[in-house]
């Protein structure tokens, strides 16, 4: 049976096969949106909601109804018998119990990324996939963004010859810090501020990293052989744990190289990912993406001339090459395959978990994308470089 995917604003009916009643376990900033998203597609429910921070029941019940389960523990939403799915939106270092605990009960998963916080984490999961026999997503929304995957397609089609460099970057200008009630409690202040402390978080290489670390991933048709990293807590002095700027330079087979920068004290050009290739390069955002035409050179007699400049006698090869942006053409999504990747990304999932197949941000891509970020933050830690090899099973 074939189930298209509806567009935002769009109803149909749905037959009571395929209803699809979710459970939710972490109802944070990121779970709510998750399930926003979710309930904009025809015949999906919420039918549990499990969190162990109290005011978060109130919260989610505003989104789904006042009438809807609330679990304190996970164990005791997953004996619920009227559940289909899973949605995980927890802390990075819980994924793994939650992710296996979901699968192991019979249920699909959409698990927010990333993966794990560990190598060894994410390997549990993917073998915990294979033998449930269940469907697992990872919540890497711009896997699905429409502008991305035209990108990839023009990219895979050879429009820019040969990529050899992704440069990306997720730059802000806040202390990535949220308020905290009571700040003398210490519980609380990791709780709400988990993304600050080691044991809990992958920083901002998994925070933001991930989505970039993805795209180079498959600009590149596969994992990274090996990375070097650096960071540190340079600016915000306040008690965190993990860096608050990163920079990490993946290596691939076959030459590709993807460089990952993360501030939190400029918010220049925010968060974009730039693909270079031989005859042309694409700039992608959050919200769109531009190719731009590599310039013909002239290789010629040209270059052994000479210049006058400033007083100064000069072969011309030494005159500056000037940038080209602005010649770019936007990217133009086909009609029909629009979208916001949030909502994309989830109706994805539920296609997914109606017609029982793969979606295409599985636990394969989720995998690769968690392994990168896991060995991206051990050479960051190290201050050097990390062969993979030496920390995964390679592809052959």
């Amino acid at each position: 049976m074939s189930v298209s995917i509806s567009r935002p604003g769009e109803t149909r009916a749905v037959p009571p096969s395929d209803q699809i009643n979710l459970g939710v376990i972490g109802v944070g900033s990121r779970g709510k949106e998750v399930m926003r998203m979710m309930l904009r597609i025809p015949g999906v429910r919420v039918q549990g909601l499990c969190d162990v921070y109290e005011p978060r029941f109130a919260e989610g019940r505003k989104i789904t109804n006042e009438e809807t389960p609330i679990y304190r523990d996970y164990r005791q939403l997953l004996d619920a018998r009227d559940l289909d799915a899973i949605v995980i939106a927890t802390p990075l270092w819980l994924h793994a119990d939650h992710v296996i605990a979901s699968l192991e009960s019979g249920r699909h998963v959409y698990g927010e990324k990333t993966m794990a916080l560990t190598v060894q984490e994410c390997d549990r999961i993917v073998e915990a996939v294979k033998r449930a026999g269940k469907r697992y997503q990872i919540g890497l929304q711009y896997h699905y963004a429409p502008w991305y995957r035209e990108a990839l397609q023009r990219i895979r089609a050879g429009k820019l010859g040969r990529v050899m460099q992704v440069y990306s970057y997720w730059h802000r200008n806040n202390s990535w810090r949220r308020s905290v009630s009571d700040p003398k409690d210490l519980k609380l202040e990791r709780l709400i501020n988990w993304r600050l402390y080691r044991a809990y978080s992958g920083g901002l290489l998994a925070e933001l990293g991930s989505h970039h670390i993805d795209f180079a991933n498959q600009v590149f048709g596969g994992i990274p052989e090996s990375v070097i990293g650096t960071g540190g807590i340079d600016y915000w002095k306040d008690g965190r744990e993990v860096p608050d700027n990163v920079q990490a330079v993946y290596r691939y087979p076959g030459g590709g190289t993807h460089f990952f920068s993360a501030v939190t004290t400029s918010r220049l050009d925010g968060s974009q990912v730039r693909a270079y290739g031989t005859t042309g390069s694409v700039v992608l955002t959050q919200i769109d993406g531009i190719f731009y035409e590599e310039p013909a050179t002239e290789q010629s007699a040209a270059l052994a001339e000479t210049v006058l400049e400033h007083g100064v006698i000069t072969g011309a090869s030494y005159q500056a090459e000037l940038p080209y942006r602005g010649l770019g053409h936007p990217i133009e999504v086909p009609e029909g395959k629009e979208g916001n990747p949030n909502y994309v990304s989830c109706a994805s999932f539920i296609e997914s978990a109606r017609q029982n197949k793969r979606p295409e941000a599985d636990e394969h891509v989720a995998w690769a994308e968690g392994v990168a970020v896991a060995l991206g933050n051990k050479a960051i830690d190290q201050g050097g470089r990390v062969l993979f090899a030496e920390h995964v099973k390679m592809p052959a």
